[in-house]
């Protein structure tokens, strides 16, 4: 029931420059996702970004997006309907060169499917709206999907807290940035402790 960080990706949901200034606590959620990005290209956890149709509500912080492998630019609420599931769950390759008439001592061996971490964690804005449908949609897909509350928000707290209560009757795990940070360590001695904890001071 712990999160594992070689199993886990993360995605940040929506911080946009029109959207974040009537955010509930938006410095906060954003200063989240922010640790969130950091601890994830510690920890090697993939890091994937989306943006609802950013040519009216603006893109994600620069320095928010340099930290994803890839940015979503979507038209629909929920990514997972709109292509994230592609990146998150990347297609079996065939292996080339192998006639079927081929002796099999011949034949080049089966390419190893892609590493398929099936845990992701969400995060992002609005809660109720964005944040809900992609993790619903990723849900759907039959990912395990933790939703990381401190780093969500809405321009409401009712509204964003209606979104938490849905989710987890959904089946996602809610947790909070210091809770993903600690479960990804697991130890004091990991190479990496130092630096994330310096994040979440």
């Amino acid at each position: 029931m712990l999160l594992e960080a070689s199993d886990s990706q993360l995605v940040l949901v929506d911080y946009q420059a029109r959207l974040m200034p009537v955010i509930h606590e938006g410095p906060q959620v954003l200063g989240n996702a922010m640790r969130l990005a950091r601890m994830a290209r510690l920890m090697k956890v993939p890091v994937w970004g989306t943006e609802q149709n950013p040519d009216k509500l603006g893109t994600n912080p620069p320095e928010l997006r340099e930290l994803c492998q890839k940015t979503l630019s979507k038209m629909q609420f929920g990514a997972a309907t709109d292509g994230l599931v592609d990146w998150l769950r990347p297609p079996a390759r065939p292996t080339p060169g192998n006639a079927r008439s081929l002796p099999r001592h011949l034949q080049k061996p089966p390419a190893a499917p892609p590493t398929e971490r099936q845990t992701v964690l969400v995060a992002g804005c609005e809660a109720h709206v964005c944040l809900l449908q992609t993790a619903l949609g990723l849900i759907e897909q039959e990912f395990d999907v933790w939703v990381v509350t401190d780093a969500c928000g809405s321009r409401t707290e009712r509204n964003r807290d209606a979104a938490f209560d849905r989710l987890a009757a959904a089946g996602a795990e809610l947790v909070t940035t210091e809770m993903v940070a600690f479960e990804w360590l697991r130890t004091a001695a990991h190479p990496a402790f130092r630096d994330v904890q310096a994040l979440i001071k």
